[in-house]
């Protein structure tokens, strides 16, 4: 922190609100901000920003935005206390307990919660408090498939190695528009630059999405596929790398595992048939497995379009394949796996490998993947009656009455809950159906690291950001900690301190306990009493940097990390660009990169049928955002929702004479579960058969406080999204592909 003048200060931090983690320059006056820019001495955003890191203070100001918490009185929300609070929270939980058992709470959590440092690391105990196995979140209407793809093939979930933009010479990019997200899966501040840089030093960006989007407008090539068709056009691709002789196995240094059997697998996706699944002309796909395979490196990257498809497992699965066989695995430029600094250091030796269905959800049987249940079965376990019912439930950070399938049916299952709590800023179109709401602070009020997306940065970087203000109301960890101690039956009167220090004594006894730790042996006291940090979330971060493979070791590596050593680098520590990793980031049970585990052989199979599908002519809608908005609570900042409306049909020129649609007007659109009515916007940027909807939208509920968003509400195209299809692997929900008719009105 600096000082600009005798009434303004410089505060740096990273932003919160997306996966880019660009580093910020906020300057305040006294209890508010006066500017926010994109901080030049970044290491690894180099002043980059988008709008919506400008919002911070606005976020902060909001009058919707709640200070205190709320209890559901009637039909009304009123503000109380935080001890009245707590206590009805204790008092609707061991109700539902008392009549239901443990197994009637369900948890939902939000995908902000891997955007702050307590979210990330008081969920657990939490959750190991409730002893519940009615586990949701927007994973599975997200990025699961990337999860159970790389829990395959490398042994671990979360062992997702990324595209190295910063070297790549070409990058194939399938569902993802980096322009307006920012990237996902694939931490790069300035992504938009980052392809341009591929392009400045010769290489090449090709872009497959059904819409010509703002990131197909910057590539080299744009291909606009079949929407939930990518599995058939990348194992298209795979198949090409061996009829061709392509396949370069010997650069991965024998770590391949399954090489022959793949080859036998994808005989039947020949150029022709996948052409003929995929809509991408068969010449083109032998060019793009020519050109990986020729280029000095490659990348593959696929993002939300492909993954929320009946084969996203599968899409997700092939990416990595052709950068394996292609020799694009671990090697600069192509796909390779980030250490973070509180990572626990790679270690060689096989592991425990990687597995899923060890429960099932209660009404349909769907496997449980990564400790959870697909959101999907969310509402049908509430509003299906028998044993294990959901009769309660706890949300964390999320919106799932926009963000999930088959959202009136949610709806009408949520209000028929016996009691609903909410961790959430807002009284939004989820948490108006909660019985107590308790606001966390603001992001400018709470410090900040990033523990999800440094496992996911396109180079290894570290930046920690102290609060900016004082902060007003208890800490998300606190508030955390109150809950886990109401479930675990300690009551809404037990010190949170208690079972902070019982969290953080765990972690350090790991730690010691571990012969491959760095502080293996040493004594729990005495590690525990050189501790930086004065939050609890803070503490234990400083565990996870000392012992992390850059750490201090507390004091046994002098030049090692610590995090009183990031606060005194407010520009962030540049930790390299990544190294190979290979064998050691593997836990597969082999050892090796397993290129074709049983459960994707089984899946393939299905892939094989659907290859003799044929297309039914009916239009196939699929999802949109823009560079404003990310999560639905941004729809209230007005400076994001300002100019024309966002939330429109897209709707190709041919189909829109077919069916009578003109620009600007309203359209009615309805599939299986559900209708909407929107503005029609006619462009021939989106491929004929397929219309597009954004996600987000649908600020129109009675009982919600969102006055920006309400007054331009926009439809929940959540209306439309069918609960039933799933890709089985993951258990993700299908949003992209789903067949809709379309009529003017």
């Amino acid at each position: 922190m600096r000082t600009a003048s005798s009434e303004d200060r410089v505060s740096y931090r990273t932003c919160p609100l997306c996966e880019a983690t660009c580093g910020l320059e906020i300057t305040t006056r006294g209890d508010r901000v006066v500017r926010i820019r994109g901080d030049a001495d970044d290491v690894f955003s180099h002043g980059f920003i988008c709008p919506k890191g400008s919002t911070l203070g606005k976020l902060r100001d909001d009058p919707d935005r709640l200070r205190q918490p709320l209890l559901k009185r009637g039909d009304e929300h009123v503000a109380v206390s935080w001890d009245e609070a707590f206590a009805a929270v204790e008092s609707g939980l061991s109700g539902v307990v008392e009549r239901h058992g443990a197994t009637a709470i369900g948890v939902y959590l939000g995908n902000p919660n891997v955007h702050n440092l307590a979210g990330s690391l008081y969920v657990r105990p939490l959750l190991q408090a409730l002893r519940t196995r009615s586990l949701f979140s927007a994973s599975t209407v997200d990025q699961m498939p990337r999860h159970v793809s790389c829990g395959l093939m490398y042994g671990a979930p979360d062992t997702i190695p990324v595209p190295d933009l910063d070297r790549t010479d070409f990058l194939l990019m399938l569902g993802a528009n980096p322009v307006e997200s920012n990237g996902s899966l694939c931490t790069a501040p300035d992504f938009p630059g980052r392809m341009r840089g591929i392009q400045q030093r010769g290489g090449t960006v090709v872009v497959v999405d059904p819409r010509r989007t703002r990131s197909a407008k910057i590539a080299d090539q744009h291909l606009a596929i079949r929407p939930g068709t990518d599995a058939h056009l990348l194992v298209g691709i795979v198949h090409v790398l061996f009829d061709e002789g392509l396949v370069k196995d010997a650069a991965q240094g024998g770590t391949l595992s399954g090489v022959d059997a793949l080859h036998d697998a994808v005989a039947a996706w020949s150029p022709n048939e996948a052409a003929r699944r995929c809509g991408i002309p068969a010449d083109v796909i032998r060019q793009l497995a020519r050109d990986i395979a020729n280029a000095e490196s490659a990348a593959v990257y696929g993002r939300i379009g492909v993954h929320t498809a009946e084969f996203g497992t599968l899409a997700s699965w092939a990416c990595d394949v052709i950068c394996a066989i292609s020799g694009n695995l671990d090697r600069p430029g192509g796909l390779m796996f980030p250490l973070a600094a509180h990572m626990r250091p790679h270690r060689a030796g096989p592991g425990r490998g990687f597995a899923t269905n060890r429960w099932q959800s209660r009404v349909r049987g769907l496997a449980e993947v990564r400790g959870e249940l697909p959101v999907a079965a969310l509402a049908e376990e509430i509003d299906t009656e028998g044993a294990g019912q959901i009769r309660a439930l706890i949300t964390q950070a999320g919106n799932p009455a926009l963000s999930t399938p088959a959202a009136d049916r949610l709806e009408r299952a949520l209000d028929g809950l016996e009691f609903m709590v909410s961790v959430d800023p807002y009284l939004n179109e989820t948490t108006r159906h909660a019985d107590v709401i308790l606001p966390p602070p603001p992001a400018l009020e709470r410090s900040h690291y990033d523990v999800a997306f440094t496992t996911l940065s396109v180079r290894n970087v570290a930046n920690y950001s102290p609060a900016v203000f004082a902060r007003s109301g208890p800490s998300e960890t606190e508030i955390l900690s109150r809950l886990a101690l109401i479930a675990s039956g300690k009551g809404a009167g037990a010190d949170p301190a208690e079972l902070q220090a019982l969290v953080l004594r765990g972690l350090v006894e790991r730690e010691v306990g571990d012969s491959r730790s760095a502080i293996s042996g040493r004594d729990a006291d005495e590690i525990i009493a050189q501790l930086g940090g004065e939050e609890p979330e803070e503490q234990l971060l400083d565990v996870l940097i000392r012992t992390g493979p850059y750490g201090d070791a507390f004091g046994a590596k002098p030049e090692g990390l610590s995090l009183a050593r990031l606060q005194e680098q407010p520009h962030g520590v540049d930790l390299g660009p990544l190294q190979p990793a290979l064998p050691d980031v593997l836990r597969t049970q082999s050892g090796a990169v397993e290129l074709f585990p049983e459960p994707i052989a089984r899946d393939l199979g299905r892939l094989a049928s659907d290859l003799r599908s044929v297309d039914d002519g009916r239009l196939r809608l699929v999802g949109r955002r823009t560079v404003r908005s990310n999560n639905s609570w941004m729809h209230n900042v007005d400076v994001l929702v300002r100019g024309r409306d966002a939330c429109t049909l897209q709707i190709h020129p041919a189909d829109a004479e077919r069916l009578g649609v003109v620009d600007g007007e309203s359209v009615r659109v309805t599939s299986r579960v559900g209708s909407v009515e929107a503005p029609a916007e006619v462009t021939d940027e989106i491929r004929e058969g397929v219309v597009s909807l954004p996600h987000g939208y649908g600020h129109d509920r009675r009982g919600a406080r969102l006055d920006v968003a309400g007054r331009q509400p926009g439809v929940n195209s959540n209306r439309l999204t069918d609960e039933v299809p799933l890709d089985l692997l993951s258990g993700n929900a299908v949003l992209n592909g789903i067949p809709v008719e379309v009529a003017a009105n």
